[in-house]
C-alpha cells in the first residue's frame, strides 16, 4: 500500500505553543481521523501539509515535496478548512465559473447534482447562506474535481445529525470508487469517526500522544469501574489515567483482555473516541 501524504519530523513554533516532531501517514484507501483539544495542534498540522505555515520537517504528497510541487500537488486535493475561501459576494454558479477554470478535472455535472442533493440555492450570495449551508457548499466545492486526497477541518461542524449521516455517506463513496483515494478528517465530533475512520491519530499541546486503528481502539480500549479498595490492588503499569468519582474511581485501559484476566473488577466498559480523549487529557495518571 503506497502513502498519499507523509509526514517526517514536521515542527512548527509560535509564541506559546509548539508543534513537535509529527509523524504520520496517510495511505491509500484509508480514512485517518485526527482529534484533541482546540489549540492542540490539529489545524496546524493541516496548514504545514498545504504549505500554508512555515514548518521544519518533511513532507510528501503523492512522493512529492509539498514545497517544491504545491501547485501541482493541489490539483489532486480537495480542502475543507474552517477559514473558508470562498467570496462571501459570490453565488454558487459563479463557484463553479471560477473553478472550472483552476481545476484540470473540475465536474461540473458533478459539482450541480451536489448543489440539487444539499438543496443550496445557485443564485443566493454565499453571505446570506446559514453556517449549515456555507458548510455543505465547501464539500461539494472540494469533492467536484476529483481530487485524489480530501483535507478536511471540522467538515461537519455545525450540521444536524441527518445532514452529517449523509455527508459521511459521501466521504464513503468517494472512498470506494477508488481504492488510491485517502481522507484526513479532522474532527471534534468523534462519533463520525468511530464509523468512517481506519486509523486515529490523537495530538494534545503539540504532541502526537498515538496514531492507532480505530478498530484496536475500540476493541481494546475500556473503562474499569471500581471501589478504592480494587483501585489499590492496580499496578500504574496496567492504566493509562484514572478519575476518582464521589464513589467509585474509573480508569482508563489499553488492553482490557489481559487486565480483565488479571484482576476481578466488577465492571469494564468499552471506551469510545470520546473517553479515550478525556482520560489522556482530563485523567490522573
Amino acid at each position: 500500500m503506497e502513502n498519499n501524504i507523509e509526514l517526517q519530523n514536521v515542527s512548527k513554533k509560535y509564541k506559546g505553543f509548539e508543534l513537535k516532531n509529527i509523524n504520520f501517514n496517510l495511505p491509500e484507501g484509508c480514512v485517518v481521523g485526527l482529534i484533541g483539544e482546540n489549540g492542540a495542534g490539529k489545524t496546524t498540522t493541516i496548514k504545514t501539509i498545504l504549505n500554508i505555515t512555515k514548518f521544519d520537517g518533511n513532507i510528501k504528497i503523492f512522493k512529492k515535496d509539498n514545497k517544491k510541487s504545491e501547485k501541482e500537488i493541489k490539483q489532486d486535493l480537495g480542502i475543507v478548512l474552517d477559514d473558508s475561501f470562498l467570496s462571501e459576494y459570490m453565488t454558487a454558479k459563479s463557484i463553479n465559473s471560477v473553478m472550472k477554470d483552476f481545476y484540470k478535472n473540475w465536474d461540473e455535472r458533478k459539482y450541480f447534482n451536489y448543489l440539487k442533493q444539499f438543496n443550496l440555492p445557485t443564485d443566493k450570495l454565499i453571505k446570506e447562506f446559514s453556517s449549515g449551508m456555507k458548510m455543505k457548499l465547501k464539500i461539494a466545492t472540494a469533492i467536484s474535481h476529483n481530487p485524489k486526497v480530501l483535507i478536511l477541518d471540522e467538515p461537519t461542524s455545525g450540521l444536524d445529525p441527518i445532514v452529517r449521516s449523509e455527508i459521511l455517506d459521501i466521504f464513503r463513496k468517494y472512498i470506494e470508487e477508488d481504492e488510491k483515494r485517502s481522507i484526513l478528517l479532522s474532527t471534534h465530533i468523534t462519533t463520525d469517526l468511530e464509523h468512517i475512520s481506519d486509523y486515529i491519530i490523537f495530538i494534545d499541546n503539540g504532541k502526537m500522544l498515538f496514531n492507532l486503528p480505530t478498530s484496536d481502539l475500540l476493541e481494546n480500549y475500556a473503562i474499569v469501574k471500581c471501589n478504592e479498595i480494587d483501585f489499590k490492588k492496580i499496578k500504574k503499569e496496567d492504566y493509562i489515567s484514572y478519575k476518582k468519582e464521589k464513589y467509585q474511581y474509573e480508569i482508563l485501559i489499553d488492553n482490557r483482555y489481559k487486565f480483565s484476566k488479571k484482576y476481578d473488577v466488577s465492571t469494564i466498559d468499552k471506551a469510545s473516541i470520546e473517553d479515550i480523549m478525556l482520560f489522556y487529557i482530563k485523567g490522573d495518571k
